[in-house]
């Protein structure tokens, strides 16, 4: 998720439209990326003791070497200032690594937790665009059907009609809708809940940034309505649509939505930090009322969760093959090559080819990843939001040395 708070600093997810989130406003947050290796042990088998010697002796030299993602994650915290970053990493065989470095409570030094929870931010776009996109699937509405047919006069404001959007523009961000978040400042992100409809009416208040069709813009104001859109059409609460038709299906046991008034994240984690006012220090922000993201960046998750989430996705079993094409049908979004799809980003990989996800910021966590049409996934997070342009990119690297080793 991603929004300019009063502040001026930018709220959930960046990664989309390749700008820059900064802090402050509706979701904005520090993200430290805490990454950690796992050590593989190596079996020899029984073979010669001279060649299974030596055959040792080069294993432990290359265990003692750190391999690129544990010195690219290495680098987030030393180099750039990070206080954790965290990696699962998947390769075509299936065997699966986590990593994490830096610590992951700056007040009493604690580790961080390997494959810890974290906010996952604007990644719920992903699912949210799952569920819409499930539904056009049963028929029950259409793409191309306008947002007035389901939620009439819901969407109306300077230049805003939904008699003019379609459930596509909103899922591809094309509908001009204008951004809430840059209209609630940290102190409300942190400690207030909202209505969906709230946020909603935020942006409402505001002009259209563009015509629907005319371009592609980021707005976190597009999957609101599509979380609206999906409780009218069903009839239940969005999280619980979202529990049964992903996250219990295909068995993602450290993901979930938190309730209203939950502020915590309930399993091992390591700490969120965010700077606000942005000139002052680190604060721990791990604790807050994630509302203000709801549909487009509410949901807590783990690194191998959103591996396996779009590991599944990419392989059809999650949507047909009709609906996950559509969702792979991308317009050019801003710079670095970045493409947005239906709720999904494709990005290109140094190693040729391109990878599969969103990513997400939100007030104390940022995460990276995706996976490849070959089967490998990798996810970065750190805990906090990087604060320039460097920092960032170190973290896309970080994905793309996983993805390309």
């Amino acid at each position: 998720m991603r929004a300019q708070s009063r502040q001026g600093r930018r709220h959930s997810n960046r990664q989309q439209g390749g700008g820059r989130r900064r802090r402050g406003g509706s979701a904005a947050a520090a993200a430290a990326v805490a990454i950690g290796a796992m050590t593989l042990g190596i079996l020899a088998p029984p073979t010669a003791f001279a060649s299974a010697s030596a055959s040792a002796v080069s294993a432990a030299s290359a265990a003692a070497r750190p391999d690129a993602v544990q010195r690219a994650l290495d680098t987030l915290v030393r180099d750039d200032g990070l206080p954790a970053a965290l990696a699962s990493v998947k390769d075509r065989s299936g065997r699966t690594r986590t990593y994490t470095a830096g610590v992951g409570d700056l007040a009493t030094g604690a580790k961080v937790p390997r494959d810890g929870q974290i906010r996952i931010g604007s990644n719920t776009k992903a699912f949210t665009a799952v569920v819409v996109l499930q539904l056009v699937a049963e028929g029950k509405i259409g793409l191309d059907t306008y947002i007035d047919t389901h939620l009439p006069g819901l969407v109306r404001g300077d230049g805003i009609d939904g008699r003019n959007i379609t459930v596509r523009h909103l899922l591809q961000h094309t509908s001009g809708l204008p951004e809430y978040g840059i209209h609630v400042d940290d102190g409300e992100i942190r400690n207030r809940y909202f209505e969906p409809r709230e946020l909603l009416d935020l942006a409402l208040q505001h002009k259209a940034d563009a015509a629907p069709g005319e371009k592609w813009g980021y707005s976190n104001t597009n999957y609101i309505v599509a979380g609206l859109l999906v409780q009218k059409i069903t009839g239940r609460p969005l999280a619980e649509e979202m529990d049964r038709r992903i996250i219990q299906r295909i068995g993602l046991r450290h993901t979930y939505f938190p309730a209203p008034g939950d502020m915590t994240i309930r399993e091992p984690h390591p700490q969120g930090y965010h700077r606000s006012p942005q000139d002052g220090p680190l604060r721990d922000f791990t604790e807050m009322d994630p509302s203000a993201g709801w549909a487009a960046g509410q949901l807590i998750s783990t690194n191998s969760d959103l591996n396996r989430f779009y590991t599944e996705l990419l392989a059809g079993r999650l949507l047909p093959q009709a609906q996950l094409a559509e969702m792979r049908t991308t317009v050019p979004a801003g710079t670095s090559g970045l493409r947005y799809g239906l709720g999904l980003t494709s990005r290109p990989l140094s190693c040729g080819g391109v990878y599969w996800g969103h990513g997400g910021d939100i007030a104390g966590f940022e995460t990276r990843g995706g996976v490849t049409d070959d089967g490998r996934a990798a996810n970065v997070a750190v805990t906090t939001i990087p604060e320039d342009e460097a920092a960032a990119q170190h973290v896309k690297d970080a994905v793309d040395k996983a993805l390309c080793g």
